[in-house]
C-alpha cells in the first residue's frame, strides 16, 4: 500500500529529539564534571581558595549552551581573579570550551569580543607564568589554542546552519509535494463529479421535457424522479465546491473542459456514466489478468448509492488493488468487500502479502496515493484507515456517508 495512515505532526523548524539522545543539560553537566576531575591536580586545590577557583572555572559549563555569553563572562572573570592571585590551574581549559560555545552559538560580534578577551588572557598568562626566555613561545602556543577553539566553534556554527537549511528545504519540498498532490486529486475529483452532475442534469432536462407529454397517471412518478435526480446532482455539486474551495477560481472551468474532452460521448450522443460499484467485477477481472488473484463480495443494493459515492468506492478499490499489485510479492491474494446499507457504504480491501518489516516495499515514499484516497473519503464524511494486518498482509478500510456533504 501507499502508507500506514500515520499523520505527520509538528511544524518545520521545531527540533526533534532522537530516541535515546542525552539531553543537552545532562551532557554539559557530565562534561563539567569530567573536566573538574581531570584538572583536579594534587596540591593545587588543597586550600579553600584553590577549590573555589576550580569550581568557578568549571561548573558554569553546565549552562554553556543555554547562556553561552554569560558562562564565558563568568569563567573569564574567574580566570582574571586567578591571575591576580597568582594561582595557576589546569582548569583554565574551561575558558577554551566556553569560547568555542560562544563562537558556535552567540552572535558574531559577541564571538569576536570573546576571542579578543581569550587572546588577552593568553598574553597575560604567558607574561606571568612562562619560563624565563620562553614568553613568545608560550604566548604563541596559548594563542594557537585559542584560535583552534574559535575555529572549532565556527565550524560547528556553519554545519548547524547548513543542516537547518537542509531540513527546512526538505520540509518545504514535502509540504509542496503534499499540496500539489491534494490539488491534483481535487482536480481529478472535480472532473469526475462534473460528469456525475452533468449526467444528472441531463436526466432532469429529459424528464422535464417528457413531463409535458406524460399521462396524468405517470406525472407524479416523473416529478418524483426529477426531484430525486436534482437532489443527487445538487449534493454532488456541493461536495465538488467543498473540495475545490482552496483550489482557485479557475479550477471548475479547467476541470469542466477536461471532462468534456476525456469522457466522450457514446453512440447516439448519450454520455457515458462514470464507473461505480457495478464495474468492480470488471476491475477485479483486470487485476486477475495482471496476476493478482482477487475476490469480490458486494452486500446490499448498490442502486440506491449516489453516482458520485459509487465513483469514490470504485476509485478507492482501484487504488488499493493497484498498490497491492505493485508492492506485494507474487502470489498474493486480495479480497474486496463492499457493503451498501441505508445511509452508509463500507469498503474493505485486504491481502495476505508477505513483506519484510511493517510496510510494503516501496511504500515509504511520498505517500501521494494515500493522500488522494483520504481526499476522496473525506468528501463523503469518511476517514481512511490503512495499515498492516496482524501477521501478514495489508488492510484498507473506509466508511462513507453518501448523503452527507463535506
Amino acid at each position: 500500500m501507499t502508507g500506514t495512515g500515520a499523520v505527520r505532526t509538528g511544524r518545520p523548524g521545531a527540533p526533534a529529539r532522537l530516541p535515546g539522545r542525552v539531553p543537552p543539560l545532562v551532557a554539559d553537566a557530565a562534561l563539567a564534571a569530567a573536566l573538574f576531575l581531570l584538572t583536579l591536580g594534587p596540591g593545587r586545590v588543597a586550600d579553600g581558595r584553590g577549590f573555589a577557583l576550580q569550581s568557578a572555572l568549571v561548573l558554569p559549563l553546565v549552562w554553556r549552551r543555554r547562556a553561552p555569553r554569560s558562562v564565558f563572562g563568568v569563567i573569564a572573570a574567574a580566570a582574571l581573579v586567578q591571575w591576580l592571585l597568582g594561582v595557576q590551574l589546569p582548569a583554565d581549559a574551561a575558558l577554551l570550551v566556553a569560547l568555542g560555545t560562544v563562537t558556535a552559538r552567540a552572535p558574531y560580534r559577541s564571538a569576536w569580543a570573546a576571542g579578543l578577551v581569550a587572546v588577552a588572557g593568553a598574553v597575560l598568562a604567558a607574561a606571568r607564568w612562562a619560563p624565563e626566555g620562553r614568553f613568545l613561545a608560550s604566548g604563541a602556543a596559548m594563542a594557537a589554542a585559542v584560535a583552534a577553539s574559535a575555529l572549532l566553534g565556527a565550524n560547528t556554527r556553519v554545519r548547524r546552519a547548513a543542516r537547518a537549511q537542509r531540513l527546512a528545504r526538505l520540509e518545504r519540498d514535502r509540504d509542496e509535494r503534499e499540496r500539489r498532490a491534494v490539488e491534483e486529486e481535487r482536480a481529478r475529483i472535480a472532473r469526475e463529479l462534473h460528469d456525475s452532475v452533468t449526467h444528472g442534469l441531463s436526466v432532469v432536462v429529459a424528464l422535464a421535457d417528457a413531463l409535458g407529454h406524460a399521462r396524468p397517471a405517470d406525472a407524479c412518478a416523473v416529478t418524483a424522479r426529477i426531484a430525486e435526480t436534482g437532489r443527487q446532482a445538487l449534493g454532488d455539486m456541493r461536495r465538488a465546491l467543498g473540495l475545490l474551495q482552496d483550489a482557485g477560481p479557475d479550477a471548475g472551468t479547467d476541470t469542466g473542459s477536461g471532462t468534456d474532452a476525456g469522457s466522450g460521448a457514446g453512440s447516439g450522443g448519450e454520455r457515458r456514466s462514470p464507473p461505480g460499484i457495478g464495474q468492480l467485477g470488471a476491475l477485479c477481472a483486470r487485476m486477475e489478468a495482471a496476476g493478482l488473484v482477487t475476490r469480490l463480495r458486494v452486500d446490499g443494493e448498490a442502486a440506491g448509492v449516489p453516482a458520485a459515492a459509487q465513483l469514490t468506492v470504485h476509485r478507492l478499490v482501484q487504488e488499493s488493488l493497484t498498490n497491492v499489485l505493485r508492492h506485494a510479492p507474487q502470489g498474493t491474494r486480495a479480497e474486496v468487500r463492499v457493503s451498501c446499507a441505508p445511509g452508509a457504504v463500507t469498503v474493505e480491501v485486504t491481502d495476505d502479502g508477505r513483506a519484510a518489516g511493517t510496510g510494503r516495499p516501496g511504500s515509504a515514499g511520498a505517500g501521494l496515493g494515500l493522500t488522494g484516497m483520504r481526499e476522496r473519503a473525506a468528501a463523503f464524511g469518511g476517514v481512511l484507515e490503512a495499515g498492516p494486518r496482524p501477521g501478514d498482509g495489508w488492510r484498507v478500510f473506509v466508511r462513507l456517508d453518501p448523503g452527507g456533504a463535506s
